[in-house]
């Protein structure tokens, strides 16, 4: 796979990525902040970083890993959480940057303040 930038101004994301020379895409739901035991943590940095590792969790099962990656989009219960979001996002990522759409927004189930869906290409 190969993932190229486009955007003219960079940042901890992308605006536009391009992505040729693939096999297969793969769309992930959103991956909800529930352990292996459903249950869900106090904190959003706890239930951001337990997403994550859902989302990962996936993308390993598919043979694939953080890198491949081409889009991402994060629902957050509160606004107030976009600092901890960014700042748990590159904790992941590192400088790997997919596209990426933050929503604020009413989630599914009121404990979860954070959700986070995914298109990976490999």
């Amino acid at each position: 796979m190969k993932l190229t930038r486009m955007d003219i101004d960079p940042r901890s994301y992308s605006n536009c990525v391009s992505v040729t020379e693939f096999n297969r895409l793969l769309f992930v739901t959103a991956q909800v902040p529930l352990d292996d035991d459903g249950k869900v943590p106090e904190g959003f940095d706890a239930q951001c970083r337990l997403a994550w590792r859902n989302l990962l969790a996936v993308l390993e099962s598919a043979g694939m890993g953080a890198e491949n990656l081409v889009k991402i989009s994060v629902f957050l219960a509160d606004r107030g959480d976009r600092e901890a979001n960014a700042r748990i996002r590159h904790e992941v990522l590192g400088e790997h940057a997919p596209a990426q759409c933050i929503v604020v927004a009413g989630i599914y189930d009121e404990e979860w303040l954070v959700a986070i869906d995914a298109v990976a290409a490999g």
